[in-house]
């Protein structure tokens, strides 16, 4: 549930007044804590609120291209190379990401990954810090993938605005159920601006993409008249 609290914030505001709860808060990106217990803002954009787990969550939402790690985000990332036991993988950020052959479900010594140089992973942010490299893994807490590892069997990945990705992980967008109303598909959405998709054919595949990036700034009412009218094309395939 999102609460209107939302505000025009710059670099350096205190908005420590708004983010005071006394059953705590959780900070996102765009606010850190200082001393004090005092909240300033680090990026310039809007701030919003959500419940989660009886918590308040803030954050800076911000429209922009380049991605900032930020530690426990699904990514897609390219690999890139493989130095030893750990391959290198390109998650968009300045600095490529390592992902150990070990970071796989059921992974061993004997047992390693099939992993190509040009495969996509879709995997989570074990570490991310300005100070130190990126670790990827491809597995959950209990050690299974979870749906993460490498994206195999062909399909297509694209780029898009940081804002249309959390337009698409948002609980309460629609396009994604109204799309796989329209022909079945497989998806993954990285929060760094990337997202894979495979349907039954490449032409559809085609116009399924086409149709992610085209909803942007639709609301909800204009995204189910477009799939409708998307349905209706590919009944005619």
């Amino acid at each position: 549930m999102m609460e209107a609290c939302e505000r025009l914030v710059m670099p350096g505001d205190d908005v420590t007044s708004d983010t005071e709860d006394k059953a705590g808060v959780v900070l996102g990106p765009g606010l850190r804590r200082e001393a004090g217990d005092q909240v300033r803002v680090t990026k310039p954009g809007v701030m919003r609120m959500r419940w989660v787990n009886e918590k308040k969550c803030f954050w800076v939402d911000v429209h922009s291209k380049r991605y900032v790690a930020n530690r426990g985000e699904n990514v897609i990332g390219v690999v890139l190379a493989k130095m030893g036991d750990t391959f290198r993988v390109d998650i968009g950020t300045a600095e490529p990401a390592s992902l150990s052959y070990l970071a796989f479900e059921a992974a061993t010594k004997r047992n390693r990954p099939n992993v190509n140089v040009g495969d996509l992973v879709y995997a989570k942010l074990l570490v991310a810090s300005s100070h130190t490299e990126a670790e990827l893994v491809c597995v959950d807490g209990y050690g299974k993938k979870a749906g993460m590892g490498v994206l195999a069997g062909g399909g297509f990945m694209f780029s898009v605005s940081l804002n249309l990705v959390r337009k698409l992980l948002a609980p309460d967008c629609v396009l994604l159920t109204k799309l796989g109303e329209c022909a079945p598909f497989e998806t993954a959405v990285g929060v760094n601006g990337r997202v894979w998709l495979r349907a039954r054919s490449v032409k559809e595949t085609m116009l399924l993409a086409q149709a992610v990036n085209s909803a942007e700034y639709m609301t909800n009412e204009e995204i189910g008249l477009i799939c409708d009218k998307l349905g209706d094309i590919m009944a005619g395939f």
